[in-house]
C-alpha cells in the first residue's frame, strides 16, 4: 500500500495513523470480499496492469490494400474503481496518543460499499466493464428459492447434481447474500442439525458471506473456471484534508472473465425476500 499515484506522503497522517487505517481496512475488507474467494486470483500486477490477455485475435484490414494479412489481439480493459471516506483529524490524533477506540465509521462503509462492487461484478456482472458475472454466464438453469428453509439443503444437492452431470468436480463453494446467509447460519433443522453444517457436507467447501449478492450461487473450486485478475490490490489512498477532516479512499483496479459457463448454479431470490 506504497504506491506513488496514492499521495499518502502529501497526507496529515502519521506512520501510526497509516499503520491503523491499512489494518483496519484489510480486517473489513477481508470479511466482506466473498466473491475472490471462490474465484482465481491473478496478481496483483500492478497499477500500471491495463488489460487481461484474452488469447484470442479478431481479423483487421491490412495496411494500403498490400496483401498483408493482419489480426488484432482482443483484450479486457481493467476497471479502476474508488471508494471514497474521511477520517476526522481529532480521531487521528488520539490514536497517535494511544487510543484504542478510534472511530472509523467512514471506513467501514467505504469498505463495504467497494466489496459489494467488486461482489456483484464477479457474480452478477457489469455489462458496463464488460464483465459477464457468474450468473449472467452461467448456462445452468436457475434454481428458485422456498419459503421453507428445511428445503435449502435439497436444493443446494439439486446444483451440485447439476455440475456433476456437466463433468464439474468439486468440492463446491457457495456464496450467500446477506439475507440467505443469516437464515442459513442461524437456521436448525429438526432434530436439531444445523442447516450450515449439512449444506457444508453437502458441498464440501465453504458457505461465504458476500454483501451485494442476490440469493446463493454455488461454484465450483476446481479451478481455472472464474478467473479474477487484479491490478493494483485494494489500497488506501490520500484526496485532500481540511481543518477537521482527512479525505481518502479506497482503491483497486481488476478484471473478472467466465472461462466455463457450466461451472455454477444460481440458486435465485432477492437479498429482501429472507423472512
Amino acid at each position: 500500500m506504497t504506491q506513488n499515484h496514492l499521495l499518502r506522503e502529501h497526507a496529515p497522517i502519521s506512520d501510526k495513523g497509516w499503520e491503523l487505517l491499512d489494518k483496519e481496512a484489510r480486517e473489513r475488507l477481508m470479511v466482506a470480499l466473498g466473491a475472490r474467494k471462490l474465484v482465481d486470483f491473478a496478481g496483483p500486477l500492478g497499477w500500471e496492469h491495463s488489460a487481461t490477455n484474452l488469447g484470442r485475435i479478431e481479423p483487421i484490414q491490412g495496411p494500403f490494400g498490400s496483401g498483408i494479412t493482419a489480426h488484432r489481439r482482443r483484450t479486457l480493459a481493467l476497471v479502476e474503481v474508488r471508494s471514497d471516506f474521511s477520517v476526522d483529524r481529532s480521531e487521528l490524533s488520539a490514536n497517535d496518543a494511544g487510543a484504542a477506540d478510534v472511530d472509523l465509521h467512514s471506513l467501514d462503509d467505504a469498505a463495504v460499499r467497494m466489496a459489494s462492487t467488486e461482489n456483484i461484478a464477479v457474480l452478477h456482472g457489469w455489462p458496463q466493464a464488460s464483465f459477464a458475472g457468474v450468473t449472467d454466464a452461467s448456462t445452468n438453469p436457475h434454481i428458485p428459492r422456498v419459503k421453507d428453509f428445511n428445503d435449502y439443503p435439497k436444493r443446494a444437492a439439486k446444483a451440485v447434481a447439476m455440475l456433476l452431470r456437466n463433468g464439474i468436480a468439486g468440492p463446491f463453494g457457495m456464496a450467500m447474500g446477506p439475507g440467505h446467509y443469516t437464515a442459513v447460519m442461524e437456521f436448525t433443522e429438526r432434530g436439531g442439525y444445523l442447516l450450515s453444517e449439512h449444506l457444508r457436507n453437502i458441498l464440501g467447501g465453504p458457505l461465504v458471506w458476500a454483501p451485494g449478492v442476490s440469493g446463493a450461487i454455488v461454484i465450483s473450486l476446481r479451478g481455472g473456471d472464474f478467473l479474477f485478475e487484479s491490478g493494483q490490490d485494494l489500497s488506501v489512498g490520500y484526496n485532500y484534508h481540511d481543518a477537521d477532516s482527512v479525505h481518502l479512499y479506497l482503491e483497486q483496479s481488476f478484471s473478472f472473465r467466465v472461462a466455463t459457463p457450466e461451472a455454477a448454479v444460481w440458486l435465485t431470490g432477492s437479498i429482501d425476500d429472507v423472512p
